[in-house]
């Protein structure tokens, strides 16, 4: 099992002194990974199912605040839960992320991409809100067509996206291209991890028999593609205080990552749950040992 902890601007702010010293403690408790969420703009009465989302909360962009985390670390993994791919044009998206992977020298490996649940933040970027899924769909292809391309360019024709003889450098360290997890709450993006993703990122509003239906969704729609559901990847969502038990029976569940988050906005308080965290779980940081 691996473990990651996820920074939520919404929540706990987006002062830098304290992205900083949260993602150096992460680090130093030897954390995996660094999870951060995305809005693209926010309105009036938008709602996440019975929850209204306050206006003023400072989503910071994923991609930015990546970066910056990055550049105050040497070697935590980076991860998104989720970016709203549908509202980004992948062909530029291709070459932010190429760039962040090879400026952390590789470290830009848990792109976890979602579609989205706003209608009025997909008319704000000129999206039809009813096609973000095959809109999604393509960009994935997109992504991994130009990441792949040489000098002699690459060309794609679909329903979104059209171009000729495109080249996009630089690469991501490796050449091979940047894993994509797909994230959601739905029969659909269960399949799209399936047939499209190295890994599945469920949300959070499902019961266990609606997770453990999808997970084996997810795995029959990557053999029907003939891809080996055995090298998915499955990361679900843990809490700070979760016990070795429950971490037993997540991975009895064929959970590869949990991803927690701080129950306290105090960074004191955030790097002492960490720190107890680590511990608990014997993970290889200075700070557990």
């Amino acid at each position: 099992m691996k473990y990651a902890i996820s920074y939520s601007t919404p929540h706990c702010g987006v002062d830098p002194d304290a992205i900083a010293a949260f993602a150096r403690h992460a680090e130093a408790c030897g954390f995996e990974a660094l999870y951060v969420p995305e809005h693209v703009v926010l309105y009036r009465g938008a709602r996440l199912g019975p929850w209204e989302i306050p206006t003023s909360l400072p989503y910071a962009d994923p991609l930015d605040t990546l970066t910056f985390v990055a550049a105050a670390t040497r070697r935590l993994l980076l991860g998104t839960a989720v970016l709203l791919l549908p509202y980004h044009h992948p062909v530029t998206l291709a070459k932010r992320l190429a760039t962040i992977d090879l400026l952390s020298k590789g470290r830009m490996r848990l792109l976890t991409v979602g579609v989205g649940a706003l209608p009025g933040e997909a008319r704000a970027v000129g999206v039809d809100f009813t096609t973000r899924g095959r809109r999604a769909d393509e960009a994935i292809d997109v992504l991994r067509l130009l990441w792949a391309g040489g000098e002699e360019g690459v060309s794609y024709d679909g329903e979104f996206f059209s171009f000729e003889d495109l080249c996009s450098f630089p690469k991501p360290v490796g050449d091979a291209g940047l894993p994509i997890h797909v994230g959601g709450s739905s029969d659909a993006a269960a399949r799209r991890a399936g047939r499209r993703g190295e890994g599945w990122f469920p949300g959070g509003r499902l019961n266990a028999a609606e997770r453990a239906a999808q997970w084996e969704l997810v795995r029959s729609s990557a053999a029907e593609a003939g891809r080996d559901p055995d090298a998915l990847d499955h990361t679900r969502w843990g809490t700070i205080d979760m016990t070795p038990e429950r971490a037993e029976e997540l991975a009895a569940a064929g959970v590869t990552r949990v991803v927690v988050s701080p129950a306290s906005l105090d960074l004191d308080e955030q790097c002492e749950q960490m720190s107890d965290f680590a511990r608990r779980f014997g993970l290889a940081g200075t700070e557990s040992s």
